[in-house]
């Protein structure tokens, strides 16, 4: 049927959960690309002034330089009782679930556009049968008006018949109204502009296939339908997925380890001036020592002035700084939960009541998928006899 397979590629509900289920395939990708080990890069450049802890050399001094810091660190996680394999396994099951539920997706879309486009059959055949009544309230006005004018009937009688043409022809603006009001219905299911000139194929009675559905069984139906339908099957993925996440929230309470290495290097430029040391004479330090004769003679020291600037002092060359403080770190870290605001046991005891929660859906769908189809089975039963008889 074309509107069904027109909807298929353009109806939004459709291409929504397609999304939901490109969201679900990069969780699941994200997930698995986890175990690979992470590494990570960071270069930190910074102007200092004042005093401050020169990073080549870790002497606090107090002048302005120019610092360069690189740093390589990765981290593997060794064991952390099957929690990210257990999150892998969850993520492949939603996938699985995503997948399945744009399936019923579609279907409910061709089962809707299908009733829809059938809607508009009925109503136009309601359109027909209300023309050919106002067509007979015509005649038979035009009938008992004549009668009228020659005495034969009252007028009450034609007024009557008026009466019923005027409910006749309301009747037929209704049904006018309700196969365009049907078409807009089948147009939006179909995402066409309702501004958009549509009309539908109207086949013969008898051209229409009719499957023996009366032969069959409602409980087998039942049963094939437990096998093969999208939301069944999503039910069944997004409980797996459940169990999964739990085993991975439990996981989580136990002590985790990890393994991590370090690459790193830094480099500071500096530019001291240096200045030449002038003799300006002595003076007394403070200090006495024995002259030999029982008395003391005052210690000098020299005094020097600062005199002519002489030249600078610099770091080392990048290169040469790169080399020499190069430094590499591994090690094993061993992570143990002890107290975390309860989160790590929350989330678990949320895991098993979502797995009861899902138990829950899966069994009421189950029972709305029997009572549909127990009900369809009766209605078809019903509708071929009438249609029969």
């Amino acid at each position: 049927m074309e509107c069904v397979q027109y909807a298929m590629e353009n109806n939004i509900s459709i291409k929504q959960s397609s999304l939901q289920e490109q969201v679900s395939a990069i969780a699941y990708k994200q997930s698995r690309l986890s175990q690979i080990p992470s590494a990570n890069f960071s270069n930190n450049d910074s102007y200092r002034f004042g005093k401050s802890q020169n990073p080549s050399t870790g002497i606090l001094e107090n002048q302005n330089f120019f610092s360069i810091g690189l740093n390589f660190q990765t981290n593997v996680e060794i064991f952390n009782w099957f929690s990210k394999k257990n999150t892998i396994l969850a993520n492949e099951w939603a996938v699985q679930a995503a997948k399945a539920a744009t399936d019923k997706m579609k279907d409910d879309v061709s089962l809707t556009v299908a009733n829809s486009y059938l809607q508009i059959l009925l109503a136009i055949e309601q359109k027909k049968i209300a023309e050919v009544q106002v067509q007979q309230s015509l005649s038979q006005l035009d009938i008992v008006a004549k009668q009228v004018d020659a005495g034969a009937l009252p007028e009450l009688n034609a007024l009557e018949l008026e009466a019923q043409l005027a409910n006749d022809s309301a009747n037929l603006i209704s049904a006018i109204g309700n196969v365009e009001q049907t078409k807009f219905v089948l147009k939006a299911y179909m995402n066409l502009d309702a501004a958009a000139d549509f009309e539908i194929a109207e086949p013969p009675v008898d051209q229409i296939p009719l499957e023996p559905i009366g032969e069959l069984q409602p409980q087998d139906v039942y049963a094939l339908a437990l096998l093969n339908q999208p939301l069944q099957k999503a039910n069944e993925f997004n409980l797996k997925a459940a169990e999964r996440n739990s085993m991975a929230a439990r996981g989580a309470l136990y002590p985790s380890i990890s393994a991590f290495g370090s690459l790193g290097t830094n480099y500071g430029y500096f530019k001291a001036p240096t200045y030449n040391q002038v003799f300006s004479g002595y003076r007394s330090s403070g200090l006495v020592i024995p002259d030999g004769s029982g008395g003391y003679v005052d210690v000098q020291s020299p005094v020097f002035v600062q005199g002519s600037k002489s030249g600078y002092i610099t770091s080392d060359a990048l290169g040469t700084q790169f080399q020499n403080n190069f430094g590499q770190s591994i090690g094993i870290s061993i992570s143990v939960p002890i107290f975390n605001g309860w989160q790590g046991k929350a989330n678990y005891q949320r895991s098993k009541i979502n797995i009861r929660n899902l138990e829950y859906q899966r069994e009421l769908d189950n029972q709305t998928l029997k009572q549909n189809i127990y009900q369809a089975y009766n209605s078809v039963i019903v509708a071929l006899e009438t249609f029969t008889s």
